[in-house]
């Protein structure tokens, strides 16, 4: 071990040696630099985002449609009278696919969307002879619909491909059976004394396969002008008389029933009670002269005559 020099000798000459200089530390303060602030605060912001869009979720729920095409994450929603209820956030094949599985998680305010009896479809442009919608959809993409239900709390569903044109309406749904529908098809009018009152939904042969059945469908408030002895006919397209002395006699009840088909009824004044739901009624070619001339008094309410 080296032991240290010994101290000079003042007597042989030797000089001190020189001083040292003592360092002297400063202690800095730390100062807040203007870099931080952007981070920073770009970091609230973010956290703010998270915890609102946390305190804002709500249940996560499941639709299973036959096609997803159009349908996004993170881009679809699912609205209720156009007010935006949830946003789609993933998108799968079923495990038999033979569909899709649509997750959706629905915002706290409208949690009790998910409740049985809710119907869920896919709104898209959809153009035809008898109605134009969705036009919105070219530009925006497609989006999901929703109608209510009132039952027990659920989180899966089955969507549908079209949503039924009578959907949360009230009215007589009747029969109208014939051996050929020739023009009527879905969404043909039904008119009574030349006003639209309902529509047929769909069609289909009888159970036996020797006639066609037009379901249709009479608005809540002329369904009473429906009684046990209507007479239902076709209006459908141009109806062209040539007598000799009456000349060129044409009959056309609207420029839709020319489109899509057309259906008209008359009520007696002596007919029976109020036609029960799922009536069936003959859906004859043309009118007896007869039936043009009835004119019962029945009463409607107010709104629906105006």
């Amino acid at each position: 071990m080296s032991q240290p020099p010994p101290p000079p000798d003042p007597e042989l000459g030797e000089a001190p040696p020189p001083a040292v200089p003592e360092a002297r530390v400063r202690r800095r303060r730390w100062g807040f630099s203007i870099a931080w602030v952007v981070p920073l605060v770009a970091a609230v912001v973010a956290g703010y985002l998270i915890y609102d869009r946390m305190r804002e979720a709500g249940p996560t729920i499941t639709i299973a449609f036959t096609d997803g095409n159009g349908v996004k994450p993170g881009q679809t929603e699912l609205r209720y009278r156009g007010v935006p209820i949830g946003e789609v956030g993933a998108v799968d094949l079923s495990r038999d696919q033979s569909g899709v599985i649509v997750q959706v998680r629905l915002k706290r305010s409208a949690a009790a969307i998910a409740r049985e009896g809710s119907v869920f479809w896919i709104e898209r442009a959809r153009v035809g002879p008898a109605a134009i919608s969705g036009l919105s959809t070219v530009l925006t993409g497609p989006y999901i619909q929703v109608l209510p239900g009132t039952g027990k709390p659920k989180t899966s569903f089955s969507g549908v491909d079209h949503p039924s044109p009578t959907l949360n309406r009230k009215g007589l749904k009747i029969i109208l059976a014939t051996a050929h529908l020739q023009s009527v098809r879905n969404g043909s009018p039904i008119y009574y004394r030349g006003v639209e009152v309902g529509t047929v939904i769909d069609s289909e042969l009888s159970p036996d396969s020797t006639r066609a059945h037009g379901n249709a469908f009479v608005e809540q408030p002329y369904a009473r002008l429906v009684r046990i002895g209507s007479r239902f006919w076709s209006v459908s397209g141009l109806d062209v008389h040539v007598g000799l002395f009456k000349g060129l006699d044409i009959s056309l009840e609207s420029l839709r029933s020319l489109a899509i088909g057309g259906v008209a009824f008359a009520t007696p004044e002596t007919s029976s009670g109020p036609a029960p739901p799922g009536t069936i009624f003959v859906l004859h070619d043309q009118p007896e002269k007869e039936w043009l001339t009835w004119t019962p008094k029945i009463q409607v309410p107010r709104q629906a005559a105006d």
